[in-house]
């Protein structure tokens, strides 16, 4: 886990401000669902068992968005209902399926019903041989886009296997990048077939990824490095990032990768 670069940046989490939990801005009770079922990270699920909270997490304010049993609480993008195909859950886990080559996958990309602005949210990935996914955050859908084309994305993928194919620049392609935006710091990831932890911290324009207690991304929305990394990037800067809320996304990009332990903590 040797660095790319130290930046000068931290290695601690943006600290919260005190205050009332967020109010969401969508369906909470679907969320109020999952959350009596509890979430865990791996610390905690060892003893918990896996999408569970603990007494500590509820008391803290943490809501579980995937409870393991059903998908309530999420529907596709642009989509009232969650997908007929292309999704499952399976052993506990919120598993997207290997499409027949399609980028678009067979279900295509989900999202939460309920919205968010500032906020923590924990998840546990695990990539199948070449797996490519996302996890999304503040996507405020739009018409006739893609959910990439509007949201900030973290990357998860199967690392080793896209930098050996060599058809493309991988920086700021790999997991726990700010996809096309930001490198990661360090290089975190697990071996294809082991489970990820990701992080991922919003507060007012400032972000963090972290990738197995590791911080590999920090950023500030809407400066002047910023706006030039959009307008150098492939997104469209009047559609990207434009909203200081919104739903979680998880992306179908049409390889088999699972998500468990989703939980997000909502703060002021």
């Amino acid at each position: 886990m040797g660095p790319r670069n130290d930046g000068g940046y931290l290695t601690v989490p943006i600290v919260w401000r005190t205050g009332a939990r967020l109010r969401l801005l969508g369906l909470i009770s679907a969320l109020a669902v999952c959350s009596q079922a509890n979430p865990g990270r791996d610390s905690a699920s060892t003893e918990i068992g896996h999408n569970k909270l603990t007494p500590e997490e509820v008391a803290a304010g943490w809501l579980l968005l995937f409870d393991g049993v059903s998908t309530d609480g999420w529907r596709g993008y642009l989509s009232e209902s969650f997908p007929q195909e292309g999704w499952a859950i399976a052993d506990g886990n919120l598993v997207v399926f290997a499409s027949d080559g399609s980028e678009e996958g067979l279900g295509g990309d989900i999202v939460t019903k309920a919205e968010f602005s500032d906020f923590e949210l924990l998840f546990d990935f695990k990539v199948s041989p070449i797996g490519n996914s996302g996890v999304f955050y503040r996507v405020k859908e739009v018409e006739g886009t893609v959910m990439w084309e509007v949201a900030p994305e973290f990357q998860v993928l199967d690392d080793t296997a896209y930098i050996d194919m060599g058809t493309m620049d991988m920086n700021k392609h790999l997991t726990g990048d700010n996809y096309d935006l930001h490198s990661s710091m360090v290089t975190a990831s697990s071996p294809v077939g082991d489970w990820n932890t990701g992080r991922i911290v919003v507060s007012g324009n400032q972000v963090e990824h972290w990738l197995n207690d590791q911080l590999t991304v920090r950023y500030e929305y809407y400066t002047d490095e910023w706006n030039d990394l959009v307008q150098s990037s492939k997104f469209d800067p009047a559609l990207y990032a434009r909203s200081p809320n919104g739903s979680i996304g998880i992306q179908d990009h049409g390889h088999d990768v699972r998500y468990r332990n989703i939980k997000i903590r909502p703060s002021l």
